[in-house]
């Protein structure tokens, strides 16, 4: 049997494994733990009563988070002309030409955000079995493939994520850093939150959400009671 770390150890007296807490109970407990030595993430697994294998009961879309990650996003972006240049100006950080293009396909991912204007996603389409795995493919609902690029580019750099349902009919997420406060913690929480009940595709039958669970990125993973999220 793998013997427990010192800090491990530590951690789990200070919850206990099968209760469900509010999400102000949760982030004051995970705020409490021992902590490795970096900024950990705050993150969200919610499990839902969607099937993913159905196209009428995918769940994705966009939420603004009211305080941000605490995430650096480098961005590129696609576009030509005028549409480059306001995006570059609105903080993008790597042009997508062709030269970015040959080395996206040669295995290069160093960037977390891509947004495209439409004219030009038949020439980035051949970079979908890439960056799509990766949930880096610009699309519409996800509002990366337009024509404002200025106002989608200062959007995800202020905090904007993106969420999807996967194979496992689940939507994982993280939602800001231990060096936050517990209020902006619980603000963006609550946030994401109403955002995937407002997700509920029509079709979902029986219970959408079945579980919430929220951790730190080396930390415990605590239930959080639903009923108390409305």
């Amino acid at each position: 049997m793998k013997k427990l770390s010192k800090r491990i150890k530590e951690n789990v007296k200070l919850f206990t494994e099968d209760k469900e807490y509010t999400v102000e109970e949760a982030v004051e407990i995970l705020l409490k733990t021992k902590a490795p030595k970096f900024d950990e993430s705050f993150e969200v697994s919610i499990r839902t009563g969607a099937d993913p294998k159905k196209a009428d009961q995918q769940v994705r879309g966009t939420v603004p988070l009211p305080n941000g990650t605490g995430k650096s996003v480098k961005l590129v972006i696609f576009a030509k002309g005028d549409k480059l240049k306001e995006a570059m100006d609105a903080g993008a950080d790597l042009e997508g030409d062709a030269e970015l293009m040959e080395k996206i396909l040669g295995g290069w991912l160093d960037f977390n955000a891509v947004i495209a204007t439409p004219d030009m996603m038949r020439e980035i389409g051949r970079l979908a079995k890439i960056l799509g795995p990766r949930g880096l493919m610009p699309t519409p609902k996800a509002g990366t493939v337009t024509k404002d690029v200025a106002k989608a580019v200062k959007e995800i750099k202020a905090g904007k994520i993106e969420y999807r349902l996967d194979k496992n009919g689940c939507i994982n997420n993280s939602v800001g850093k231990r060096s936050f406060t517990k209020e902006q913690l619980v603000e963006n929480i609550k946030t994401y939150f109403e955002a995937i009940l407002r997700a509920k595709p029509v079709s979902a039958k029986g219970t959408y959400l079945m579980k919430f669970v929220l951790s730190t990125t080396m930390g415990p993973g605590l239930k959080i009671k639903l009923s108390t999220l409305g």
